[in-house]
């Protein structure tokens, strides 16, 4: 991606953004921002940062993307971030639009997250019901 390019999150420009995390240079410092990263991660299909970012435990085992996958992510929003330092835990609400095929899908995620190693790492989800 150009220095220039938005990043996906919606935040800034991919090189000032995302980007310095994708790249290693930088570990996210807090969970808002390894979910920004890591959903900049989905719509780059980079699996590499998506399993360093996952917890061992809760990593999956089968691969992320397949050449058949259509999916467009089209925008990102954060609706809340919870965190706990006390116990190196956090939570971070969200909702994606994305496309497959011209179709339109919502994902609305309340995210957990910890520090493992002094780095922030996704643990799980889980999906509140549509109101």
């Amino acid at each position: 991606m150009s220095t220039l390019t938005p990043c996906p999150c919606g935040t800034s420009s991919y090189s000032e953004c995302c980007g310095i995390y994708h790249s290693g240079k930088q570990l996210a410092p807090n969970a808002e921002k390894l979910m920004r990263s890591r959903y900049s991660a989905y719509v780059l299909k980079d699996d590499a940062y998506l399993l360093k970012t996952w917890q061992k435990e809760h990593r999956p085992l089968e691969p992320l993307f397949d050449i058949q996958d259509k999916t467009q992510w089209m925008g990102l929003t954060i609706k809340s971030f919870h965190e706990d330092k006390t116990q190196k835990s956090a939570t971070v609400e969200f909702v994606a639009i994305y496309k497959i095929n011209g179709k339109a899908h919502r994902l609305h995620e309340i995210s957990n997250f910890v520090i493992e190693n002094d780095q922030w790492v996704y643990v799980d989800g889980t999906f509140p019901e549509i109101k």
